[in-house]
């Protein structure tokens, strides 16, 4: 057999273009044969594959809604895919089944030590499939989870980082996000906050009742549809707790604080001009105080 002692012992039978480059008498055909097939099916199905499954997966992820961040991370990973059955079509085609065998077991054994060494990353991969397919949030939302809070500033496929009010920048593993409760108070296009009042037990009811929805009414960020609404929800130590619920359109962090800062001074303001009383808690001490040892002390000073 012609054949030159390729790297790595890529030797075969060439394939079709060496059975064919055979019978034309080329030298070295097999070699020859097996170094084009190996090329030539790469190149082939690299190619057309990658065009395929790249449009494809953009009209997936276009009907999906998937943004612009999500795209570019999921065309790497299937442009790799495509590559590596790019190669094994390559060494097929180049007649080189036994080493097609020899790479697939490699990889399988690869992969499952990668597995294991590699359980949390492969955690957090997963999990960042799963925000970029259910869409719990998206960037520049507000959400909060385990007793943090902030804006979403990026999303990757290990990774979410979020910016806190005060300016932190928290990197947050993606699995954490998943696994527990998240919640997004800007998913939707409205938003319902309670505002609790107490007033004095000697204060009329109705009077505050009134006063706190008029300043509702009256606030342009606070929603007339669902119209605001106030219930009596505890009769405290010291207190009546009247709680508002209103609603605010399109909201953000910004606005959520914005509107019920302006809402409870209103309110304060116009309890203040109608003398509603908003008590703080007081406790009454009773009880006697004895002290021992006195008529002693004023014999001796005698």
């Amino acid at each position: 057999m012609n054949a030159l002692a390729l790297p790595l012992q890529l030797q075969g039978d060439g394939g079709a273009i060496g059975r064919l480059l055979t019978q034309q008498n080329v030298p070295y055909a097999e070699t020859l044969g097996t170094l084009l097939g190996l090329v030539l099916g790469f190149v082939v199905v690299y190619i057309v594959g990658k065009a395929v499954v790249s449009s494809a997966l953009n009209r997936v992820l276009d009907r999906r809604g998937a943004e612009e961040h999500a795209k570019k991370p999921l065309m790497k990973i299937a442009t790799l895919v495509v590559a590596f059955v790019a190669l094994g079509a390559g060494f097929a085609f180049a007649g080189l089944g036994n080493i097609l065998q020899s790479l697939a077991t490699i990889g399988a054994a690869a992969t499952l030590a990668i597995g294991f060494a590699m359980q949390d990353v492969i955690a957090n991969f997963v999990a960042g499939i799963f925000i970029f397919t259910d869409k719990p949030f998206r960037i520049n939302d507000w959400i909060e989870w385990d007793g943090n809070s902030g804006v979403v500033e990026d999303i990757s496929f290990r990774v979410t980082r979020v910016r806190t009010f005060d300016n932190e920048l928290l990197t947050v593993p993606n699995s954490q996000l998943t696994d527990g409760v998240i919640k997004n108070p800007v998913a939707k296009d409205k938003l319902r906050l309670q505002v609790p009042f107490g007033i004095g037990y000697d204060d009329d009811i109705q009077q505050a009742t009134d006063i706190i929805l008029d300043e509702a009414e009256n606030h342009e960020g606070i929603m007339t549809t669902p119209e605001p609404s106030v219930r009596l929800t505890e009769l405290g130590d010291s207190s009546v707790t009247l709680k508002s619920r209103i609603w605010i359109s399109q909201p953000s962090r910004a606005d959520f604080v914005k509107t019920r800062g302006e809402y409870v001074t209103a309110v304060k303001e116009r309890f203040d001009e109608e003398g509603i009383d908003i008590p703080y808690p007081n406790r009454t001490l009773s009880g006697e105080l004895s002290v021992g040892g006195a008529e002693r002390l004023a014999q001796s000073n005698d």
